[in-house]
């Protein structure tokens, strides 16, 4: 038994549904099923009674619920009581961002936080946003750079920074790369590159709302899940791509990207970009960044 499957378990018990429980958790359900699973293997009783239609607790599920409770409140507390000693000692500052943000929001922000801390290092992990919180939830992080799910733990704050711009990517002999412009109906006949949706479902709706908004249905050629890939497939003359803007900062060859025709997209407000952290926590350092972000953003969206 180990703290994972008991804050699996405690979700699952209080939400009585494992897709709620999972999205609050921002797991996948299968992996929190697993969890559950592993918990009554371990203590050889069941704790959830199951069927098609409904969840339950077994006798041994509500006794054991109000028990974990209470154990998680002081793991927290005694997980939150450490990391605050860590923090007064450490000069290191642990930043997760997604990869637009790493490369186009990141260097912008590393410059003014070293100006004005220079003694601090910033260890960068570059990673999708659903593998970011649950490392800032541990502490393997200190702030994050994400997209802002829909659904996310309590215990996690957010700060709304700005959205992101798309572009088109396309291949550089394309007979659309030399426009300065793009509208959607140009690209209702061309075949598209997307991002998976489990895994960047901003990035992936942008593409699908776009062309709703238009009347039209995009022709998906291709889907695959790093910006680096969709990107070099488009230089390999397999599609064009919807992409934020800073992915153009992707060294590719053969690739252009052409901004879209406003007029005819209307504001998308679709690739949100948030700063987060553990909420009430205290980390001076941390602080220091998210003091220039607020400062500074007016600048960092105006790149974006």
């Amino acid at each position: 038994m180990d703290l994972n499957q008991l804050r699996c378990f405690v979700a699952v018990a209080e939400e009585l549904h494992f897709g709620r429980a999972a999205r609050r958790l921002n797991i996948l359900p299968s992996t929190l099923g697993r969890h559950v699973h592993l918990l009554e293997e371990d203590l050889g009783t069941r704790l959830l009674s199951r069927t098609t239609r409904s969840v339950s607790l077994t006798e041994e599920g509500g006794t054991l619920l109000d028990e974990a409770r209470g154990l998680l409140v002081k793991a927290d507390e005694l997980s939150k009581r450490f990391r605050e000693r860590a923090r007064r000692r450490a000069t290191t500052l642990k930043l997760g961002a997604i990869d637009t943000a790493a490369a186009g929001l990141v260097p912008m922000l590393l410059h003014d936080f070293r100006e004005r801390r220079p003694e601090v290092a910033v260890q960068l992990l570059e990673d999708k946003t659903i593998r970011l919180l649950p490392r800032l939830l541990s502490g393997r992080l200190d702030l994050a750079l994400v997209r802002p799910p829909a659904h996310f733990d309590k215990r996690l704050e957010f700060l709304a920074l700005f959205h992101e711009t798309a572009v088109v990517a396309v291949p550089a002999r394309h007979k659309l790369a030399g426009r300065k412009r793009l509208s959607i109906r140009l690209l209702s006949d061309q075949p598209l590159i997307v991002p998976d949706r489990r895994s960047r479902p901003h990035s992936h709706d942008l593409t699908i709302k776009l062309f709703s908004q238009a009347g039209l249905r995009p022709q998906i050629a291709q889907v695959a899940e790093e910006k680096q890939t969709i990107v070099n497939l488009v230089a390999a003359n397999l599609g064009l791509a919807i992409v934020p803007r800073w992915a153009s900062r992707l060294a590719v060859p053969g690739v252009r990207y052409v901004p879209f025709d406003l007029e005819s997209t209307g504001k998308l407000n679709i690739l949100p970009v948030a700063a987060a952290w553990i909420r009430g926590s205290r980390d001076p350092v941390r602080d220091d960044m998210l003091a220039i972000l607020r400062s500074r953003l007016p600048s960092y969206a105006s790149e974006a």
